[in-house]
């Protein structure tokens, strides 16, 4: 355990007495809290084409939002989701920096739900239509930069870690 850092602090973020997840665009960071602590710290991957939450335009949404849904529990390191179904069979994990064919989903998924209206919820801007998600990829060499179309990467160990740690309902705020 740890102490928040500084730009936790800085954007004024309140923990809380229970588990939130707290994702920095700008230091490519998730944080799993709980109370004032930092229970781990993964790297990860927020959109390239930069944040918001407009409809179509494959930013990563900024803001509270909450896991609605946890999809994957249980399947092998590395399996491919295609419309959040499990198809049987692993990506390729690429850890250079090159890239992969599409944009796969693998391992687990936490569909996120946005709790602040016209900001990631409500029409035109709804997380959870749009499909915002924090899952694995087989791009992980990727891992550290804004690379993705939306959701939120992680390497697919640490999105397993994750998964198992937190529970549907727990918040998640996205940060600049």
């Amino acid at each position: 355990m740890s102490a928040l850092p500084d730009w936790v602090v800085e954007a004024g973020v309140q923990c809380g007495q229970f588990r939130h997840i707290l994702i920095s665009a700008e230091h490519q960071t998730l944080l799993l809290c709980e109370a004032e602590s930092v229970m781990a710290t993964y790297s990860i991957s927020t959109s390239r084409y930069g944040l918001g939450g407009t409809e179509g335009s494959y930013k990563t949404p900024l803001g509270k939002h909450r896991i609605a849904t946890k999809i994957g529990d249980g399947v092998p390191l590395g399996e491919v989701f295609v419309g959040r179904l499990a198809q049987g069979y692993s990506a390729d994990i690429l850890q250079d920096e090159s890239r992969s064919e599409g944009d796969s989903i693998t391992s687990r998924i936490l569909w996120l739900e946005g709790l602040e209206l016209g900001l990631n919820q409500g029409a035109g801007c709804d997380s959870m239509q749009r499909y915002i998600y924090i899952h694995g990829t087989a791009e992980e060499g990727l891992i550290g930069q804004p690379v993705s179309i939306g959701c939120v990467r992680m390497k697919n160990r640490d999105v397993i870690e994750l998964f198992d740690r937190v529970c549907e309902g727990d918040l998640v705020t996205i940060l600049k």
